[in-house]
């Protein structure tokens, strides 16, 4: 629609878990149909793996390791924030690009900590204990534990309109936000070793946690930044055909999960090329 590589409209790109593999992709200036294709290509792999959090983990680095190899972050072409929670201090990490974005701390700021694009994309990722725990060394040679953002900020959206107006002292009248989750589904039937995942107790929790994060930050930022203009994409998807999780690995699903989104964006063209053009 805008006729230009996505990262020129946007001044900043924040993403959380799925997220952040397309926040870091659209950031270092990857085409949305290369997203795509790179979804299609790598995430069925991943979530297939031998039903081991080891094994998935073990995927999920390779993954991440041939998507963006060696990219670091003073390599992304607009501002990005990549979103995790560290294990230990039970507090948001969130891994950055510019010193404008550092609150405070631009002296000692480093660009992503010092750590690659794949380390942090993957432990936003890191769906414990669905995937283990990743641990980084930073630039200042601290290891660091890490978990999946989702844990914190499932929908980053306020840490971004926070870094626009705090950070880049932008007007919140000025401000044009797009936000997209990844929709609201039934819950799907599963067999074999997906059922008994699906059975233990922590990954149903881990399942319910990063829905309720969602919508509480969702019904936070319409409360707080009811001022700030706001694209919201998150439809739900009530009939049974519909059902999936965060297990889902079907590339026909997949496929038609893809066609309900084209229809969220038709939804949506207007106010988003009002934003963008």
């Amino acid at each position: 629609m805008t006729g230009q590589p996505l990262w020129q409209c946007f001044d900043l790109i924040f993403g959380t878990s799925t997220g952040a593999i397309i926040a870091a992709l659209l950031a270092l200036g990857r085409k949305v149909s290369d997203v795509r294709a790179l979804y299609e290509r790598h995430v069925p792999r991943v979530m297939q793996a031998w039903p081991t959090r080891a094994a998935r983990s073990r995927a999920l680095e390779a993954l991440a390791k041939e998507v963006f190899a060696e990219a670091r972050f003073e390599d992304v072409k607009t501002g990005i924030g990549i979103v995790v929670a560290r294990w230990e201090f039970e507090t948001p990490m969130i891994f950055k690009a510019s010193s404008q974005q550092a609150h405070g701390r631009h002296a000692s700021f480093i660009p992503g900590f010092g750590c690659s694009i794949a380390d942090a994309v993957q432990a936003s990722c890191s769906a414990y204990p669905f995937f283990e725990k990743k641990v980084v060394t930073t630039d200042a040679g601290h290891q660091v534990t890490l978990i999946d953002g989702g844990y914190c900020a499932n929908n980053p959206t306020l840490y971004a309109i926070a870094d626009a107006v705090m950070a880049f002292e932008r007007n919140r009248a000025a401000l044009r936000v797009v936000s997209i989750g990844v929709g609201v589904y039934p819950e799907p039937k599963r067999f074999g070793w997906q059922w008994l995942v699906r059975r233990v107790p922590s990954v149903k929790l881990l399942q319910k946690t990063l829905d309720i994060n969602t919508l509480s930050m969702e019904k936070l930022r319409s409360v707080l930044c009811r001022d700030v203009q706001t694209v919201r994409i998150n439809d739900t998807f009530e009939r049974p055909e519909m059902a999936t999780d965060l297990m889902e690995h079907d590339l026909t699903k997949l496929n038609q999960l893809y066609q309900r989104g084209c229809e969220s964006f038709a939804q949506n063209e207007q106010q988003l090329r009002a934003f963008l053009l």
